[in-house]
């Protein structure tokens, strides 16, 4: 948890990028991101090289030491972009200390070109989704605003149990409306979702629908809480790292914005990818034991473009939130289990065949074990639309018994656009 001179100065950085024409929360967080980036590089580097020299130290031969390093001896060339830059000068802990005109053309000119052909082999996932990435700090001014707070020790981009909170503090900020139906889920509502899922290190999770993946990281961070130990463990940790998480999105903005936010709290190579998850092409099927999601739900598809094992379960529907809960039906194995937001029609709307079978399909085939209905303001400033939560257990053969229903009145934000 971040505490009150943590926001003061994240407000104080956000504000300063607004006052400099810096006004697209999308873009502010996107050159935060690539910053963060950048810096995270260089720290990775400096540690392997306190390793390199620690065994140099102690008498042992090393060849081609730096093959391996990003940053390496000498200069970077590169003929088509009409590049020759020292390497050093690329370097988070070298380019910071620069005067802030130098460093801003040094960034545009040199250091961005530079990480745009980094590829995810040698460094995180997250490297693969920098190829687009552009340069957008409106001023030498403002840039040096941000790198002076992504080195500020009291905001804890160096620090693994802050980094991740501070990140997620940002993109909270972001509060402008999406393509395709498409917002940002509380945290509070994340958190409540996660501990009524209570994932463990046996789970493989996956949100078809992530967006900045805050049910991802929020997972990821409860396992961090609850199975400290665990994680000590070499193949359990190599579980946690490489095949625990899955998260797709159709916005490339969002795969990066998402792997950075995986990255931060602390997971190394999640599966983050472009991908329709409703659409024909993907037909991966019973291979996750957990879903959390908060899918789109504001449109319609047409349903020649949906996967056909899609149409079967939700009756030829053209609404996203019934064909995203087939998905679900789909996508989980036997046993697994699914923490999912929902308009609450899919509860409720009875003029609607397409919804009335998939409710039976859930009581009668699988085990639905709770619903909860969430006031209608609690995503605003993005959307007053009056919302659930379904939990459900996939059994394909029944078992719903009795369902906890619990009405939430009221979430400890007021229910207006200032919430």
């Amino acid at each position: 948890m971040i505490t009150g001179e943590v926001k003061n100065k994240l407000d104080n950085l956000w504000d300063a990028m607004w006052s400099n024409q810096m006004t697209n929360p999308l873009i502010d967080i996107q050159q935060i991101t690539y910053l963060i980036f950048i810096k995270m590089l260089d720290d990775q580097q400096i540690k392997k090289e306190r390793k390199i020299n620690d065994m140099i130290a102690r008498g042992v031969k090393i060849k081609n030491y730096d093959k391996d390093l990003i940053f390496k001896e000498g200069s970077y060339i590169n003929d088509d972009l009409n590049i020759e830059v020292s390497y050093a000068d690329l370097r988070w802990n070298v380019f910071s200390h620069f005067e802030s005109k130098k460093m801003f053309s040094n960034l545009r000119d040199n250091v961005f070109p530079f990480i745009k052909t980094l590829h995810g082999d040698k460094v995180t996932s997250f490297a693969d989704f920098m190829k687009d990435a552009q340069f957008a700090v409106s001023s030498p001014y403002i840039l040096q605003k941000m790198v002076d707070a992504i080195n500020d020790p009291g905001l804890g981009f160096d620090k693994a149990d802050l980094m991740g909170d501070c990140y997620e503090y940002l993109l909270s900020k972001w509060a402008t409306s999406g393509d395709n139906g498409q917002f940002r889920t509380p945290r509070h509502i994340i958190d409540m979702m996660v501990e009524i899922a209570k994932p463990t290190l046996k789970d493989t999770m996956i949100d078809p629908a992530m967006g900045s993946a805050g049910f991802l990281a929020e997972t990821a961070k409860y396992i961090e809480d609850h199975y400290q130990s665990e994680l000590s463990d070499t193949e359990k940790r190599a579980h946690f790292d490489n095949q625990m998480f899955t998260g797709y999105d159709t916005d490339p903005d969002m795969l990066r914005i998402g792997c950075m936010n995986m990255t931060l709290h602390g997971v190394n190579n999640p599966t983050i990818k472009y991908n329709n998850s409703v659409g024909e092409d993907y037909e991966d099927k019973e291979l996750y034991s957990l879903i959390l999601a908060n899918p789109p739900f504001s449109g319609s598809l047409d349903p020649s473009t949906v996967a056909k094992s899609l149409i079967q379960i939700s009756g030829g529907t053209k609404k996203t939130e019934l064909l995203f809960l087939s998905l679900f039906l789909r996508l989980l194995k036997t046993g697994g289990r699914c923490v999912s937001i929902v308009p609450v029609g899919v509860m409720n709307n009875t003029n609607d065949k397409a919804y009335t079978k998939l409710r039976k399909e859930l009581v009668e085939n699988q085990k639905l074990e709770a619903v909860i209905f969430m006031p209608g303001g609690v995503f605003y400033p993005y959307s007053g639309v009056q919302t659930g939560i379904l939990i459900f257990t996939k059994t394909n053969a029944g078992g719903t018994d009795k369902v906890w229903m619990y009405n939430m009145e009221n979430d400890g934000y007021s229910l207006d656009q200032k919430r």
